[in-house]
C-alpha cells in the first residue's frame, strides 16, 4: 500500500506519519547490478496543509546492499535523509493526482531516495580493488560460464609496435 495522506484530515491539524514502507511498494523502476534494496524504508514525517500545497518534513531511512566498485565485495549501507522536506502544490500543472481526497507521497520519496543512492560505493576508502590474479580468475570464469571468449582475448592477440 502506498504512503497516502488525506487532505481533508489536514484542514484542522497537522498529521504525523510513522512507519515502514516495503520495497515492493516503493516501485523502484530501475535495474542496477551494484545496488539492491533488502529492507523496508523507515519514515517519520509531519504533514502540513498550507493554503494551496502540502509541506512534508521528517526523516527517511532506507537500507541498501551495494557491491564495492573496486573489489565487488558486498557493502551494507543506509541512506538517511534527515530533515527531508517536500513541497507538493495542490493547484497548477504540477499538482499530483488526488484520489479519494488523498495524495500519494511514494513518488516523491522514491525520487529523493534514488537521487541519494551511492554513485561509487566502496567497502572501505583504502580498498585496493581487484588484484591481477583475481581479475584473471574472474575473466576465465566469465568466459567459461558464458561459453564465449572474452573481447579482451582478441585484444591480447594484437601486436602493436611503438
Amino acid at each position: 500500500m502506498p504512503l497516502l495522506v488525506n487532505i481533508k484530515q489536514l484542514e484542522d491539524r497537522n498529521d504525523r506519519l510513522v512507519g515502514e514502507l516495503q520495497v515492493e511498494e516503493m516501485q523502484f523502476d530501475f535495474q542496477d547490478e551494484v545496488v539492491s534494496f533488502t529492507k523496508p524504508l523507515v519514515y517519520q514525517l509531519e504533514v502540513q496543509h498550507l493554503d494551496d500545497a502540502l509541506l512534508i518534513t521528517g526523516d527517511l531511512e532506507l537500507p541498501v546492499e551495494c557491491a564495492c566498485v573496486r573489489c565487488l565485495q558486498p557493502v551494507l549501507d543506509v541512506i538517511q535523509l534527515r530533515n527531508w522536506a517536500c513541497h507538493i502544490p495542490l493547484e497548477g500543472e504540477d499538482k499530483p493526482t488526488i484520489v479519494r481526497d488523498s495524495v500519494d507521497l511514494t513518488p516523491y520519496i522514491r525520487e529523493d531516495m534514488v537521487l541519494a543512492l551511492p554513485t561509487h560505493p566502496v567497502c572501505r576508502e583504502d580498498c585496493p580493488g581487484l588484484t591481477g590474479k583475481t581479475i584473471t580468475t574472474l575473466r576465465s570464469a566469465a568466459s567459461t560460464s558464458a561459453g564465449v571468449s572474452s573481447p579482451w582475448d582478441e585484444l591480447n592477440k594484437l601486436k602493436l609496435k611503438s
